[in-house]
């Protein structure tokens, strides 16, 4: 008898153990084989662009291929599924962007919940829009634009990316906490966007500083405001919207997500080298030369950003009835 219950306290204590050696096993072991990183939009936007410089770095410190692969359509939902339906070993990740935050609100019927499926590994980099607006627009500071805008109701055309875009949905806020009208136009990209700013079709637009600090140096845009909440160091003399509309704050972000199911261990140690990436030299001056900030931290800080920015674009999406093209 006091042998079989030895034998039996023996395994009782071995089953209680298991999961804690699995878990050090599946981190030690972990990534078995090369890993899709995921972009939902084309080659050399600033999603992908990030993904690649993040992808080259978990390669070299976890000694295999992060592959990055782009699954472009649907606003982005296409890729994002993709993940969600994946195998939840870490193999397979999401570069996040804040385009899932808003189509949560937008799209009635997606087979898929974000906040709910995606498990946030970590941030990566932040990055402000600058309202631009062609130089046709008698306007020098963000003052007399809303005044002029008050004036010329509903005839100032506002370009963007494409519905539902960041770019268009700052622009959204910024209409609703200033209280005027513009007439939304989108495009299909940054590109044809900039080139009816520029050539006046449309008046004004959001914009990230990839894609505008070169024509605002030539003077052919005007930078009225930046929508983070701190000036940037690009353009120290250009300030906030919120020195003009208080409490107003926008931002495009990145990160990192995987499949909801995906063993803590592997998210904690994926968060640990994405951060030793982000306190990289090399790394944060690129990410400085996009014109955004590393966003550092845990992966409750980025899951908590996720679920924050979802409620605030919610808000704004049902204020301004905006619907998917």
């Amino acid at each position: 008898m006091k042998l079989a219950r030895r034998a039996f306290l023996h395994l009782v204590a071995g089953a209680t153990t298991f999961p804690a050696i699995s878990r050090i096993a599946s981190a030690q072991t972990y990534p078995s084989r090369p890993v899709r990183l995921i972009v939902s939009f084309a080659a050399g936007g600033p999603t992908d662009i990030l993904a690649r410089l993040i992808g080259q770095w978990l390669s070299e410190r976890l000694g295999q291929q992060f592959v990055v692969e782009n699954r472009t359509g649907a606003g982005g939902n296409i890729g994002a599924e993709a993940v969600v339906r994946a195998q939840p070993d870490g193999h397979t990740l999401l570069m996040v962007d804040a385009t899932p935050a808003i189509s949560a609100t937008l799209y009635d019927k997606l087979n898929f919940n974000f906040v709910r499926d995606i498990a946030p590994v970590a941030g990566v980099a932040r990055q402000p829009q600058i309202m631009l607006i062609n130089p046709s627009i008698p306007a020098n500071t963000l003052t007399d634009f809303i005044a002029y805008a008050k004036s010329n109701a509903g005839k100032i055309n506002m370009a963007s990316a494409g519905t539902g875009t960041p770019p268009h949905m700052t622009g959204e806020l910024f209409k609703m906490m200033a209280g005027i009208d513009l007439v939304h136009v989108p495009y299909r990209g940054t590109g044809a966007a900039m080139a009816d700013l520029l050539g006046g079709q449309v008046q004004v637009s959001f914009m990230g500083p990839v894609a505008s600090i070169e024509y605002i140096k030539t003077g052919k845009l005007r930078a009225l405001a930046v929508s983070s909440s701190k000036r940037i160091e690009a353009l120290p003399n250009v300030p906030t919207v919120a020195e003009h509309v208080p409490g107003f704050e926008s931002f495009s972000w990145f990160g990192v997500g995987a499949p909801r199911g995906t063993p803590t261990d592997v998210v904690d140690r994926l968060n640990k080298e994405i951060n030793a990436g982000l306190a990289d030299s090399k790394i944060g001056a690129r990410i400085a030369e996009l014109g955004g900030q590393v966003l550092r931290g845990s992966s409750a800080e980025f899951g908590k950003l996720i679920t924050d920015e979802t409620e605030k674009w919610a808000k704004v999406a049902k204020f301004a009835g905006i619907k998917p093209e």
